[in-house]
């Protein structure tokens, strides 16, 4: 029988992402944290770009095989220098959950969070949990990436949902994370910002994947 006929699955564990392979393509999938509600929810109001909620996880996609996350454990700088709460490096220690001590708070404000991957990289997705413990929605989230470390050029938007000027909609947070497709853009640092939350000022980081390859 002509093997290119035979479908085949192949289980490969590459940090915490798990991923079925097929000829020279591959559907990513990165394991889920446990779903944590903690305390009273907080009404979400005057969010008008909202997306609708939705029960579902992430419809799956292809990425080329060999694709994993270049984030873990790589080094991350932020707007804030001085974390109200937590480290800056919870951001890629793999750790997704919801629980305290599992995060890291910035202060008010619009601010950012950047991970460099070392090497200039072709990219298929960023995965992000903000803080999930608790439904809210985080206000102004733009993901990009950029060869320059100071984003003055050579940057490409892989989403913005700032009103009125983003062309995304703004999401509830929840343990599934927020799935970006970076559809082949190129750089080495990865930026994400935020500006505050449904729920209070302040902007809270848990978990950053940046899947992709190093580009040849």
């Amino acid at each position: 029988m002509n093997s290119f006929l035979i479908k085949m699955s192949v289980l490969i564990a590459a940090g915490a992402v798990t991923c079925v392979a097929a000829e020279d393509q591959m559907v990513l999938k990165t394991e889920l944290p446990k779903p944590l509600f903690v305390g009273t929810p907080v009404p979400i109001k005057d969010v008008s770009n909202l997306e609708p909620k939705t029960k579902a996880v992430h419809a799956d996609f292809l990425v080329p095989a060999g694709t994993v996350n270049l984030a873990n454990g790589k080094k991350v700088t932020a707007s804030d220098n001085d974390p109200v709460m937590g480290s800056l490096d919870l951001i890629t220690d793999g750790d997704k959950e919801g629980d305290e001590g599992s995060w890291v708070e910035l202060g008010p404000g619009r601010q950012w969070v950047q991970i460099d991957l070392e090497k200039e990289a072709v990219l298929s997705a960023v995965v992000l949990w903000h803080f999930h413990s608790q439904e809210r929605v985080y206000l102004d989230v733009v993901v990009q990436v950029s060869s320059d470390p100071t984003f003055q050029k050579d940057v490409a938007t892989l989403f913005d949902d700032t009103v009125g000027t983003g062309k995304d909609l703004a999401y509830i947070e929840s343990y599934k994370g927020k799935w970006v497709e970076a559809k082949g853009a190129k750089g080495r640092y990865v930026r994400l910002y935020s500006q505050g939350n449904t729920t209070n000022k302040m902007n809270h980081y848990i978990e950053v994947e940046v899947f992709g390859r190093p580009a040849a």
